[in-house]
């Protein structure tokens, strides 16, 4: 009798999987044994994705930082300055994640394929406006395929993350395990760092290859110390509090020791802003007095380091190509990105409507030259409505959330945003990967907040249409 379930197995099965089982076996021992590895690892994501999209992005979300990069060819394209195309782990993690979650919802038509949030139509517009530049410029040879390819498939991971968590979170429970794994995830980041101080130097997130990019991580840090405020300011658990005070200061600690001036200033306005939510929103006096103090006397306790770095900026011994603003000199790295932005202005008139197409204008180190000089006016202009749109719902979602964490969330993700505004003026701050994967994904989750009413724990899969469900006086586009 034990022995009965096996008549049931139609041997017409048994056979197909044997001969399955053959080819794969005999696949595997004609290719290389990484290859092999690299091909069952992506294999076994691809039905992570298909089976639970929640574990996949669990996945992705401790890849977004602590994944490292290869090395796989030369480019050419003026903004590449001859570098290389660096992919990283997470950059085959979002395609092969990718494609296992689009075959699950075509396959189980419940879930949708899209839904309908107030940001899609300005993404839609901002990457058409990518893609036809860079075209263009491929067309008149200002801009080489392969490169442009690489670097607008960059855009469309950031804007992945985003769908895919506004079309798989259905619950508040999932919100809150994204957001601890983010902040797990950013204090291994910071323990990284902070590693690295004894060593000299300036330092960067894990993984960067041999040169890396302290501006980087500095911006990446602003806005998760941002996540962190936002959290604490409404947080009613003084445990909790308090865990998210000594994150911040994790954080804090490794954004200085980045010496990154853009990141320094953006955070300055990041702290400045959350003084005056504490004056004004919240009403906490001691939460107040504590930033005020911080902010007064921190020319005192900010280290020599920082100090050196932040005189450096006016203090630079004469070298040519430095500008003078208001008879203070600045040195070359602050004075480059001032002609970074005379050049865009300058270049621009060349191709006004259209740009030079994505890579095909000299590299900048800001994010608005950078945008007006590759996409023109189109796209600068399709690029600020969808940063007017992001900090519109932002502040709505924020106003409109009643739960004290889902309102911290959202503060902090404002907050946050207005941090990288400030530091996408060194930086070319909303096309860096491990600053705009966490972004998106934050940004997905405040903007599907409203999704989930008040009093609902879950939102069922057969109830998330395709229609996005603000209150309609606020979905209008």
């Amino acid at each position: 009798m034990k022995y009965a379930a096996f008549k049931t197995v139609n041997p017409g099965s048994t056979l197909t999987i044997t001969v399955l089982a053959l080819a794969v076996a005999f696949g595997i021992s004609l290719v290389q044994p990484s290859l092999a590895l690299a091909m069952g690892l992506g294999t076994a994501l691809l039905a992570i994705a298909f089976v639970s999209a929640e574990a996949a992005l669990t996945i992705l979300i401790v890849s977004m930082v602590l994944s490292p990069e290869v090395l796989v060819g030369e480019i050419g394209g003026r903004a590449a300055l001859g570098r290389g195309i660096t992919l990283r782990l997470d950059d085959f993690l979002v395609v092969v994640i990718g494609f296992g979650w689009l075959a699950r919802t075509a396959i189980i038509k419940e879930l949708g394929l899209l839904l309908k949030t107030p940001l899609n139509r300005p993404i839609l517009y901002y990457m058409l406006a990518c893609i036809f530049s860079t075209l263009a410029g491929v067309l008149f040879d200002r801009v080489d395929l392969t490169t442009g390819f690489f670097f607008i498939l960059k855009f469309f991971e950031f804007f992945f993350v985003y769908f895919m968590v506004v079309n798989t979170v259905t619950d508040k429970a999932q919100i809150k395990r994204y957001v601890l794994l983010t902040l797990i995830t950013c204090f291994l980041v910071s323990l990284y760092a902070i590693a690295q101080i004894p060593s000299g130097g300036r330092v960067t997130a894990p993984f960067e290859g041999t040169v890396g990019e302290p501006n980087t991580l500095g911006g990446y840090l602003v806005f998760m110390i941002s996540i962190v405020a936002g959290l604490m300011l409404y947080l009613q658990s003084q445990k909790g509090r308090l865990l998210l005070a000594g994150l911040a200061g994790f954080i804090l600690v490794s954004l200085l020791a980045t010496q990154s001036r853009a990141s320094y200033i953006a955070l300055l306005i990041v702290l400045m802003t959350f003084l005056v939510l504490t004056l004004t929103v919240r009403r906490d006096i001691w939460l107040f007095a504590s930033l005020a103090t911080l902010l007064v006397f921190s020319p005192f306790l900010l280290p020599s380091t920082v100090k050196t770095r932040i005189g450096h900026t006016y203090s630079q011994p004469l070298q040519a190509g430095q500008i003078e603003v208001l008879r203070i000199r600045l040195d070359t790295s602050t004075s480059a990105r001032l002609h970074s932005w005379q050049g865009a202005l300058k270049d621009f008139r060349e191709h006004p409507f259209l740009g030079y197409g994505v890579t095909g204008h000299g590299f900048m180190d800001a994010q608005l030259p950078r945008v007006l000089s590759e996409t023109g006016l189109i796209g600068l202009f399709t690029f600020l409505f969808l940063l007017y749109r992001l900090g519109q719902y932002g502040i709505r979602a924020y106003k409109m959330m009643a739960d004290p964490y889902e309102k911290g969330l959202a503060l902090g993700f404002v907050v946050g945003f207005l941090g990288l505004l400030v530091h996408s003026i060194g930086a070319n701050t909303f096309v860096i990967v491990r600053i705009m994967e966490p972004f998106w994904l934050v940004a997905g989750l405040v903007m599907v907040l409203p999704i989930l009413k008040p009093g609902e724990e879950k939102v069922p899969h057969r109830e998330r249409t395709s229609h996005f469900t603000w209150p309609a006086r606020w979905a209008s586009f």
